[in-house]
């Protein structure tokens, strides 16, 4: 089936593509459990999360929700394997996760593109990376492109693109290595708000094709509701899990349920909640 996907130039248009490689059946399975990190030493230690535990099923999108500070990108950091805990361990399919690696894509709020080369060598750069060739590695670019819908752009380098034309390769090249875990830390929080609507839904027609598990953050209501398959909403000082949440709303998403009286009434629960943990921290501050 041929999704429609935005075109920055020409606005909707059907894009022909190959089907992507078929996700490893129940592989993406992560596990965190009882995860403790903390910053600094001496005085000057801060403990950053405290008895974090989460369990995120093979194919779920979830999202990690709550103010700045609480301590979310740090939570996509160890799963990552960019922050190494102090206590509580991060699993991948039952494997501990020691370092980085490419069965984990992960998108930042920047795209951080490399400048010097083209949209379609930026995608084909890990599979090149991982030992594909480059015939392969160029198809799978060429595939990822057309799903993010910028075929039309692979020769184009970055500063060619506009910020979010930049961000759908930040996907692709995510993607290109087909990991089992998506991390994506505020990736659409630099864009304005039609361009972050679009890509939302440029984010989950991919992953309704994929299926790859993804582990999204944000501090954006509406958007953790969208997206989610399930909300983690998070407090801080230190940051720790403080509610894990559902999303009844049915799939394909639309924008229109942003009205739908279950969206409603999570997103006044999810205010509730960081309100209320917004309050403690002054409190405590003073």
């Amino acid at each position: 089936m041929d999704m429609q996907f935005p075109d920055e130039t020409t606005g909707l248009a059907n894009v022909p593509r190959q089907r992507p490689a078929t996700r490893e059946q129940n592989a993406g399975h992560v596990v965190i459990g009882h995860l403790q990190v903390a910053f600094g030493t001496g005085s000057e230690r801060r403990l950053a999360l405290a008895d974090v535990s989460l369990d995120v099923p093979p194919g779920r999108f979830v999202c990690l929700l709550g103010p700045s500070g609480c301590g979310k990108s740090t939570v996509l950091n160890t799963i990552a394997g960019f922050v190494k805990p102090g206590a509580g361990s991060v699993t991948l399919d039952g494997d501990p996760v020691t370092g980085p690696g490419a069965d984990r894509g992960m998108v930042f709020q920047q795209p951080a593109l490399f400048p010097w080369k083209t949209t379609l060598q930026n995608v084909a750069f890990g599979p090149l990376m991982a030992g594909h060739g480059s015939a392969m590695a160029e198809a799978t670019g060429r595939t990822l492109l057309s799903m993010v819908g910028l075929s039309r752009f692979a020769e184009h380098y970055p500063d060619q693109l506009s910020g979010g034309m930049q961000q759908r390769v930040g996907i692709a090249r995510a993607l290109a290595n087909y990991p089992r875990v998506l991390l994506m830390d505020e990736p659409f929080g630099a864009l304005d708000a039609q361009t972050r609507a679009m890509m939302q839904e440029v984010l989950l027609g991919i992953w309704s094709e994929f299926r790859t598990t993804v582990v999204f953050v944000t501090h954006d209501i509406d958007e953790a509701i969208f997206l989610g398959d399930h909300v983690a909403v998070m407090g801080a000082h230190p940051g720790r899990i403080i509610e894990e949440l559902p999303v009844p709303l049915p799939r394909p998403r639309t924008p229109e349920m942003a009205f739908d009286p279950e969206f409603i009434a999570l997103k006044r629960h999810c205010l509730e909640l960081i309100r209320g943990e917004t309050l403690r921290g002054f409190s405590s501050a003073h």
